[in-house]
């Protein structure tokens, strides 16, 4: 009989996509969560969703680009779900478009969500963290956030700004001898609605660069990190070979980019003209988990299952090398 209190999950941006799919994981757990976003009855269909597969949920229509709201919401997990073990700090606002064509208000907006969205959240959680000295912080990265592209600069820039914030807290929490854990984990291309409403000024529609990777992918993966003291966690092999490729090849990344990065996140079919967007405001309709890339999309992810299991990967690769070993002493006598 399992008798363990079921975790308090904070997600943010739960309203579709990454954010959504870290729900259901969670809900397998029994998990009691509060669910954050703007479009409500997005958060009720996703609420709904969670107690089909057995967890609790508590909505919260929030713009977590507002620092009071975001403390509001916090304080209403605490006082209707209990204690906050696990924050998860997911959304964001996206915008399709070079830098030219971006207003100041368009960044503004993009990085407040984005990585402002992320400070609030992270301050909220730690308020009350701070108290009981536990808990965990999961802020949902990219690889974006070491290699930008062109065409996602306020997105790029954000998550760059995130890592970096979540840099220094570390420390923090290490200096003060904190047993408050906070991660980052840093994803590859995701088959998520974003690339539907995502704010975008391209001729063409948007489209993540592939391989692309179904949603339940990074759920795993900022679901495992949420329960190990892993410092990053990359999701996806793509992911691994822009963070490594662009520390050795910086400049051949460049010239890489100038075809794939437009080519790429462009699709055939042209950008439609009545397109809704989230940037201000919630789209109406639901859109689900995953996006429309449902047949492009990967649903494993070997390299997420590598490094989640490198004690048995390093377990294997000793007993291989034992039997090679013994293998190639047994030959010679021979």
């Amino acid at each position: 009989m399992n008798n363990k209190k079921p975790e308090v999950v904070v997600i943010t941006g739960a309203s579709a996509g990454v954010g959504r799919a870290t729900a259901h994981r969670f809900a397998r757990d029994g998990a009691r969560i509060a669910l954050l976003a703007r479009g409500s009855e997005q958060l009720e269909a996703a609420a709904e969703e969670v107690r089909k597969l057995g967890g609790e949920a508590l909505t919260l229509s929030v713009d977590v680009a507002d620092a009071d709201a975001v403390e509001a919401a916090a304080e209403r997990v605490e006082q209707e779900l209990g204690p906050i073990d696990i924050w998860i700090n997911d959304a964001m606002a996206t915008i399709f478009a070079p830098v030219h064509e971006i207003s100041p208000e368009e960044f503004r907006r993009s990085t407040e969500v984005t990585y402002l969205g992320t400070v609030y959240g992270t301050m909220a959680a730690l308020k009350r963290m701070r108290e009981r000295n536990r808990g965990t912080i999961v802020q949902v990265g990219s690889a974006l956030a070491y290699r930008a592209i062109p065409l996602q600069a306020p997105y790029c820039g954000a998550k760059f700004a995130i890592r970096g914030f979540t840099d220094a807290l570390r420390v923090e929490l290490m200096h003060d001898r904190s047993d408050i854990h906070v991660t980052m984990v840093q994803l590859s291309a995701f088959n998520t609605p974003q690339f539907q409403w995502g704010r975008a000024k391209l001729p063409r529609r948007p489209q993540p660069v592939p391989p692309i990777f179904q949603p339940e992918v990074a759920a795993k993966g900022i679901h495992w990190a949420a329960h190990h003291r892993r410092r990053e966690l990359n999701v996806g092999f793509p992911a691994v070979k822009a963070i490594i490729g662009n520390k050795l090849f910086p400049k051949l990344a460049d010239r890489k980019l100038v075809k794939l990065g437009y080519a790429g996140q462009m699709g055939k079919r042209p950008l439609p003209a009545d397109r809704p967007d989230n940037l201000y405001e919630a789209v109406p309709e639901d859109y689900g988990t995953h996006g429309r890339f449902d047949a492009r999309s990967k649903g494993y992810s070997l390299q997420l299952w590598v490094t989640t299991h490198r004690g048995l990967v390093a377990a294997g690769a000793l007993a291989a090398g034992a039997l090679l070993w013994a293998g190639s002493r047994g030959m010679r006598r021979f």
